[in-house]
């Protein structure tokens, strides 16, 4: 008789399968809906150039300029359901993408870094980072208040180690939390215990908030894959 999953092994399946999913999603949104908007914009403005009326060129102008900024929106929500470069780049790359997406987006200038030689980690595990990265840039837009942030990565042959902090106005953890942080917090640490690291959030009221990631390579965990 074979013996019952654990928590753990069912945790990393769910979230694997739910990784598999988004992704198929993610891909459909960029090669489907995406091109299918760029093609609607590219036709729209030919018909813009053909318009004569002053009232209706400018009609025509402000549906381009929407559909601009829905296509932005579009590149942006796929980028947060998987980003392409991740698998074929590198984490580094897709926080560097995901990283422009982001200023443009919200307008808060993330300035990254990457120290050392990037060392291979399982597809999985990339995930599980690039996962725990963007729900802290996105509580820095959500709560934080400030207009850049920083993240810094360093590679060396035990662990990766990020750093990501804001210049924002911080909060007292486990004070001043709202649910959804809460909740994106814990979530946050859960990822990275279930892929072999450790996630570490401190904050002081009005010197802003740090959040560091270390991942093991010598370390591995059921359901993850090695690295």
């Amino acid at each position: 008789m074979k013996p019952l999953p654990s928590n753990h092994q069912i945790s990393s399946y769910i979230i694997q399968s739910q990784e598999e999913e988004i992704k198929r999603i993610a891909t459909e949104l960029h090669e489907g809906v995406n091109q299918n908007l760029y093609s609607l914009l590219t036709g729209l403005k030919v018909l813009e150039t053909g318009v004569i009326k002053p009232h209706m060129k400018m009609y025509a102008r402000e549906m381009s300029q929407l559909l601009e900024k829905t296509i932005q929106e579009m590149r942006m929500l796929t980028v947060e359901l998987h980003p392409p470069t991740l698998t074929t780049l590198g984490l580094v790359a897709a926080m560097k993408s995901y990283c422009k997406l982001y200023t443009s987006t919200f307008g808060i200038l993330i300035d990254l870094e990457s120290n050392g030689v990037e060392k291979p980690i399982s597809e999985l595990k990339k995930i599980s980072v690039f996962r725990v990265c963007q729900e802290a840039l996105a509580n820095i837009a959500k709560y934080a208040d400030t207009s850049n942030a920083k993240v810094v990565f360093t590679w060396n042959e035990e662990k990766l180690h990020i750093h990501i902090y804001d210049f924002g106005r911080g909060f007292q953890i486990n004070e001043q939390q709202t649910e959804h942080s809460f909740f994106g917090i814990a979530a946050m640490k859960e990822r990275m215990l279930l892929a072999g690291g450790e996630c570490i959030i401190s904050s002081k009221i009005g010197e802003g908030t740090s959040i560091e990631i270390f991942l093991p390579f010598f370390e591995s965990c059921e359901g993850f894959g090695e690295t």
